[in-house]
């Protein structure tokens, strides 16, 4: 009975044991980024600029750690000194930042935003080795910029393959936040191909990032580049959680133009593009809701000489499928201007594939609206329409379409106003008031409607259900 007892004792303080050690054992599991930091660490640099303020009303002057920060979201920074001063000994607004060497002969990658307007860039190995750095290109649109100094046998980066990072992988950031060189903070991979922007879809992290990381890298952990450190979400001006990077494939590539033509080449098709709602993708019979909604078609533009029209539903561009309407910008803006490829639009539910001639990028132009003619009241819907002058259409660049004098009660509620043209109604084009007001009364009773809607340059689909 002695020796039972002894036994169950025993076990009992195995047992004990193994559910202690089982925590430390988790623990153990966390991944060590020691030696990655120290294989990496030495390729990535401290980047200090200083532009020559301007004459300007005197006043304090922000933290200098903050520069950066405030000039990547646009916000103007107040500058100490003498108004009168516009000299060499005038006072300098300085930014840090960060960045990693690409090249062994001293090329090296940082944001656009590190160093837009310096007057002087100043690049610190973690050897303390510190080289003037000429800037060989920036490209605002996708915050890249290609620096070079005046070095050899330099350590140098590796690059990452992004197709391979997955959502909830542990990567590194290790940068200068506040000016604090060859500082490492980790995190996971919170989402990928976030859209915070037309031409890039960001990699989001929960890595630590703030002021002076920018332009630094993010790595897995195989000690690869696999993005830029660029923004962060916040609301008070540091850290919030949610940071985001530039996928390495797409920096290289516009680093490859930067370095090879000082800029960046895009293409454009010369549209305003929207998203693709559930309830419009069903109300146009749209099998999935997915595409770009053409809202507004440049005049002369390669899109209106192609036939694409406002209210067209673009699917794909050079055979590649359009998910999200974003994805437009960054599949267009990748083919090289003058080149002739096509595109696949959804319109009055069937396909139809265009030829078109891409364009380089460049700011659309705008349009003008107006109307006049006689005015009628269509009742179950809020509306008071008005016939165009074809002078009027030309001017519009439509061949029909009605005006809105009046919106109120349904076409109100659905957002129409004064001023909106009204181009058809359930995938028919509408020609004037009196031949709308006879469309929209064969419809069933309180059938919700579908209707094409010019608004000044853009076009939309606006859903309404009339008041019977």
């Amino acid at each position: 009975m002695q020796r039972s007892r002894l036994r169950l004792m025993a076990l009992g303080l195995v047992t004990v044991l193994s559910l202690a050690a089982a925590p430390v054992q988790a623990q153990a599991a966390l991944p060590d980024f020691t030696e990655l930091v120290e294989r990496v660490g030495p390729a990535v640099v401290n980047i200090r600029t200083s532009e020559r303020a301007r004459p300007q009303q005197q006043g304090a002057a922000i933290d200098p750690q903050m520069q950066e920060f405030l000039r990547r979201f646009g916000i103007p920074t107040p500058r100490r000194g003498n108004p009168q001063e516009d000299d060499d000994d005038a006072p300098q607004r300085r930014g840090v930042g960060s960045g990693f060497v690409l090249a062994a002969d001293g090329v090296v990658l940082t944001n656009a935003h590190v160093v837009d307007g310096a007057d002087e860039v100043t690049v610190t190995l973690t050897d303390k080795r510190e080289f003037k750095a000429k800037v060989l290109g920036t490209d605002r649109r996708s915050d890249v910029a290609v620096l070079k100094i005046e070095a050899t046998g330099l350590p140098t980066v590796k690059l990452g393959d992004v197709n391979r990072l997955k959502v909830g992988e542990w990567v590194v950031a290790i940068g200068s936040p506040f000016g604090f060189d060859s500082t490492v903070t980790a995190g996971i991979v919170s989402a990928k191909a976030r859209d915070t922007g037309d031409f890039l879809p960001l990699i989001q992290t929960d890595v630590a990032i703030n002021p002076g990381n920018s332009g630094g890298p993010l790595l897995n952990l195989r000690g690869e580049v696999v993005g830029i450190n660029s923004q962060i979400y916040s609301r008070s001006g540091g850290f919030m959680g949610i940071s985001f990077a530039i996928p390495i494939d797409e920096a290289m590539r516009v680093a490859g133009e930067l370095r090879n033509t000082g800029k960046v080449v895009r293409g454009r098709i010369g549209i305003v593009p929207g998203p693709v709602t559930k309830e419009v993708a069903e109300a146009i019979k749209l099998p999935k809701a997915q595409g770009a909604l053409v809202q507004r078609v440049e005049a002369d533009g390669p899109a209106e000489k192609a036939g694409i029209e406002g209210g067209d539903v673009i699917t794909k561009v050079d055979g590649k499928v359009i998910e999200k309407f974003n994805d437009i910008f960054r599949i267009v803006g990748a083919i090289r201007p003058g080149t002739k490829t096509t595109v696949q639009v959804f319109r009055n539910g069937g396909l139809r594939d265009l030829s078109i001639t891409v364009a380089e990028l460049k700011e659309p132009t705008a349009g003008r609206e107006g109307g006049e003619e006689k005015s009628e009241r269509v009742s179950p819907f809020g509306l008071t329409l008005k016939d165009i002058s074809d002078a009027q259409r030309k001017e519009l660049r439509i061949k029909g379409g009605v005006l809105v004098e009046e919106a109120d009660g349904a076409a109100a509620r659905a957002g129409l106003r004064a001023g909106d043209v009204i181009l058809s109604v359930d995938g028919t084009d509408v020609t004037g008031a009196r031949q709308m007001q006879s469309l929209l009364a064969k419809l069933e009773k309180a059938k919700t409607v579908t209707m094409l809607v010019r608004r000044g340059d853009t076009t939309n689909f606006v859903l309404v259900r009339p008041t019977r």
